[in-house]
């Protein structure tokens, strides 16, 4: 089983880097970016193949190390 892991800054909490990149899209000439925030993508493939035990262990990993739950929130995706 593979598990796609979105991992994105909360709202409210300030992205600099994505402050960043919004503003090299701007200098690019790419118009109507209202605003950019980035976050970072993991997959794991799992030897588990029940869903429900499968998400408990991505859960898990997610808020032990993956996400920073003070400031980030986090989606699974669950493949196969």
């Amino acid at each position: 089983m593979k598990a796609k892991i979105h991992v994105t800054l909360k709202r409210g909490v300030l992205d600099p880097q994505g402050k960043a990149i919004g503003s090299a899209l701007d200098h690019l000439g790419f118009e109507g970016v209202e605003e950019v925030r980035q976050g970072k993508y993991i997959e794991i493939d799992l030897r588990e193949r029940d869903p429900t035990r499968a998400r408990e262990q991505v859960d898990a990993m997610c808020r032990q190390l993956l996400a920073n739950l003070v400031i980030e929130d986090y989606s699974v995706e669950l493949e196969g």
